[in-house]
């Protein structure tokens, strides 16, 4: 018993439609297959599903560029200048959105203001006065962090301060003196006035070649 003809229309079950979409695909790609092969014909086949996805063949001999511009010249037509004609006017307009604010710009500076009337200077005016609040105001945030960072530092080095004047002074040992030798240069810390002050000067030898390594008065240098 021979197979029925079914009617040529749109499948309402997607699955189905799926199926059947498969099925017939993997047909016409033999087909296409079979005539490059027995009449040694050059085929390009591109199809797409419902959900967008491509398929497609090409005999193994050419390119799809290669058929399109054979196509194109059996046709007397040229496919891609409607792409082209898009492509210049989307420059154009990109050259002239450019134009545009190359003149802004300049006009910001001071410059090609001749031909702007009244209303267009008004505006002018009032961008560049906007603008400069808004630098004003950055500027002023800036500083407000510098100031606000560098009283911190202050604060922190008074408090390193206070603690140690208030280690000193809760001991009851005389005051000392700690040397640190910084190449070939001594660095001293010391107390005075029962620790109430606290002083720091450099010391260095009165003669290079001096070997007991004395010091002379005249050798203290405050740091």
């Amino acid at each position: 018993m021979g197979r029925g003809k079914i009617e040529i229309k749109r499948i309402e079950n997607s699955t189905n439609r799926q199926v059947t979409y498969s099925k017939r695909r993997a047909g016409i790609m033999k087909k296409a297959q079979e005539l490059t092969v027995l009449c040694d014909a050059e085929v390009s086949l591109i199809m797409f599903s419902n959900t967008g996805k491509l398929f497609e063949f090409i005999s193994p001999s050419t390119s799809t560029k290669k058929i399109f511009d054979r196509y194109q010249h059996a046709q007397g037509i040229n496919l891609w200048n409607s792409h082209y004609e898009r492509m210049q006017d989307n420059l154009n307009r990109q050259k002239e959105i450019n134009n545009k604010l190359r003149r802004e710009i300049r006009q910001r500076i001071g410059e090609e203001l001749n031909d702007l009337n009244i209303q267009e200077l008004r505006g002018l005016e009032q961008n560049l006065e906007s603008s400069l609040k808004i630098v004003r105001d950055r500027k002023y945030q800036v500083i407000g962090t510098s100031t606000d960072t560098y009283r911190k530092k202050v604060k922190n080095l008074e408090e390193t301060r206070k603690n140690l004047l208030r280690d000193f002074e809760m001991t009851d040992e005389d005051p000392h003196y700690a040397l640190v030798d910084h190449e070939g240069q001594y660095d001293a810390i010391g107390l005075a006035n029962g620790g109430s002050h606290i002083f720091a000067f450099r010391l260095q030898p009165s003669q290079p070649n001096l070997q007991d390594g004395g010091f002379g008065l005249h050798d203290l240098r405050l740091a």
